[in-house]
């Protein structure tokens, strides 16, 4: 071989080398810390969504950083006009929450997804929608959106910004500021800590019911639906949010489609407001709506999906998906 097309072919060798050696890493190291950014956008804007101001210190707590990292994204986020010192404290420029709910909004899609179409246990949506959020462009968010029939909300309550930003005022008060047994409707869960939300879920505990919280102490926070007692942390208590529940709610007496026996007639009450996009389009489409009679027919061995007699017609659902539909059994029906 040629001296100078050996040369060549080493200086190509070395180029790719030093390519996978440091073109790589310097790469990961840009997404990290674009991601970095972004994550820190999502804190700040959070904080002031409920009348709060973000700091050094809370970012480095939920970033789980070093000060001088934190540092280095404040000052980031200063030279592109993201943020604005106030102090010791911080505040979003227009741009900066501009980016910041593009993020939530990927984020929140991507919960809802995960929730509704690839069927993730609840507390592991969060981490899900955590690892792709910073990967979905303005575009695949309006296509997801579409796909999904548009959802208002997360699976946790929250609200998932517009694309043109619009994102309505926080709801609720923390179920530990609630007073005693008044009427309430959870509006929201709080998915951090991801243990504190595993705990709700493996209570029962879920957005659209209607509680009444019927004893407090610095122990323990009891909660009830008039038919089963959650009794809770009041640390873990503190992330459900609740809001004003007519007392004539219909919904109170309403019992899961799911809960149904065997033959069991009842009237659809509607839809829990936990069922959001496809998930809801696709019942209502199947005649899953308000007065329709319904009733379990059949069920397979292990109990699970059943297939249930309504506007004359076998419809299979699962349980999870059977949990969503209100209905009155049909004793109680006037």
């Amino acid at each position: 071989m040629p001296p100078a097309l050996l040369m060549s072919l080493g200086g190509l060798a070395l180029a790719l080398v030093l390519y996978f050696a440091f073109g790589w890493n310097l790469r990961r190291r840009t997404d990290q810390t674009r991601h970095r950014l972004e994550d820190a956008l999502k804190h700040l804007f959070d904080l002031e969504y409920r009348g709060r101001r973000g700091s050094l210190a809370s970012l480095t707590g939920v970033l789980r950083v070093a000060d001088r990292v934190a540092l280095d994204l404040v000052s980031r986020m200063q030279t592109q006009s993201l943020l604005v010192t106030r102090g010791s404290e911080f505040d979003l420029t227009s741009e900066g929450k501009r980016l910041a709910l593009q993020v939530i909004r990927a984020h929140r899609l991507l919960e809802r997804y995960f929730a509704d179409e690839a069927r993730l246990p609840l507390p592991k949506v969060h981490a899900a929608a955590e690892r792709g959020e910073h990967h979905l462009s303005p575009d695949a968010a309006d296509r997801l959106s579409a796909s999904l029939g548009h959802p208002v909300v997360d699976p946790h309550g929250d609200p998932i910004p517009t694309r043109d930003g619009f994102v309505p005022p926080a709801a609720g008060t923390p179920a530990t500021a609630w007073p005693l047994e008044q009427l309430a409707r959870v509006v929201h869960l709080e998915d951090e800590p991801p243990i504190s939300y595993a705990q709700l879920v493996a209570a029962g505990v879920a957005v659209g019911q209607t509680m009444r919280i019927i004893a407090s102490t610095p122990e323990r926070l009891v909660m009830t639906d008039g038919e089963n007692e959650f009794r809770l942390a009041p640390a873990v208590a503190a992330n459900i949010f609740l809001a004003a529940a007519p007392r004539d709610s219909g919904q109170r007496s309403a019992a899961r489609l799911a809960d149904l026996a065997t033959g069991q007639a009842a009237q659809v009450l509607g839809l829990d407001e936990a069922c959001q996009g496809y998930s809801r389009r696709r019942l209502m489409d199947l005649g899953f709506t308000e007065g329709a009679t319904i009733r379990p027919a059949l069920s397979t061995f292990a109990g699970d999906p059943r297939a249930y007699e309504i506007r004359g017609t076998l419809v299979a659902l699962r349980r999870d998906q059977a949990s969503q539909v209100l209905v009155l059994p049909q004793e109680q029906v006037s």
